[in-house]
């Protein structure tokens, strides 16, 4: 038998929904453990610093914790370590952005840094970044989701607010988490191994499966979050396996071995 194939895996609408486990995930978690499958839990989630991920998943069952976790946030504070940043993001992140000046004048920024939407994004924020942008400085964004599935439906993402800023300031956001290759590679790295010998799993066939096809790591569609029955049907192209959730995975890849 040949390697055992190494799993990223997205968190929220893969493991969780509302950060309560979807059934069969912590099962599953625990099979690829028992299996020898190294994972990493690759997630753009942007409300919770990167240990309080790894605490409330392992609250909830899962074998992780903050090794086993890569975050947007996490990137950004790698690839913008000592810039000024204007940051708008709904939920506290701060611990995960210590590398980072935070600023809140306009004037004082060289990075505008988006995360994920909320409450926070409101006329007088915004018109504070496109200022910052029209003064020169970059647009960074976490990510670029248009939207996440609660138990209360779909809510609107950052990604719409990210395009308004580029449309308004003339510029284009370079994005640090899924889908940008650097971010699968980082997760590669922290397993030591190649995109051959990776599956991704997410529910965002765009941003989780059909970029990790686009850098050579297999494609697996999970059938729960925004990918559930009756969601919207984004992106063009079809994943490389489809499953109906996460409870599916350590079958699959026993069977890629």
């Amino acid at each position: 038998m040949g390697r055992s194939k190494v799993a990223l895996l997205d968190i929220d609408g893969v493991l969780t929904m509302d950060w309560k486990p979807i059934a069969g995930a912590v099962a599953a978690l625990r099979e690829l453990r028992e299996d020898g499958v190294p994972y990493v839990l690759l997630t753009n989630t942007t409300s919770r610093s990167r240990r309080s991920i790894a605490e409330a998943l392992a609250e909830a069952g899962f074998p992780v914790d903050a090794g086993s976790v890569l975050t947007a946030p996490a990137a950004a504070a790698a690839r913008l370590a000592g810039s000024r940043c204007l940051l708008l993001n709904s939920g506290d992140i701060r611990e995960d952005l210590a590398s980072l000046e935070l600023v809140d004048a306009p004037q004082d920024a060289e990075v505008v840094l988006v995360g994920g939407a909320g409450p926070e994004f409101e006329y007088r924020t915004l018109d504070r970044a496109f200022a910052a942008l029209r003064g020169g400085a970059r647009l960074v964004a976490m990510h670029r989701n248009a939207y996440w599935r609660t138990g209360e439906g779909l809510r609107l993402d950052s990604g719409a607010f990210v395009a308004g800023l580029e449309y308004a300031a003339d510029v284009r956001a370079e994005v640090l988490g899924k889908p940008a290759e650097a971010f699968f590679a980082g997760a590669l790295a922290q397993v030591d191994a190649t995109a051959g010998e990776a599956v991704m799993v997410g529910d965002d066939i765009e941003s989780d499966v059909l970029a990790a096809q686009q850098y050579g790591i297999t494609g697996v569609l999970v059938r729960t979050g925004k990918a559930a029955p009756g969601a919207p049907r984004r992106g063009n192209g079809e994943p490389n396996h489809v499953l109906d959730s996460v409870a599916g995975l350590p079958d699959l890849l026993r069977r890629l071995r």
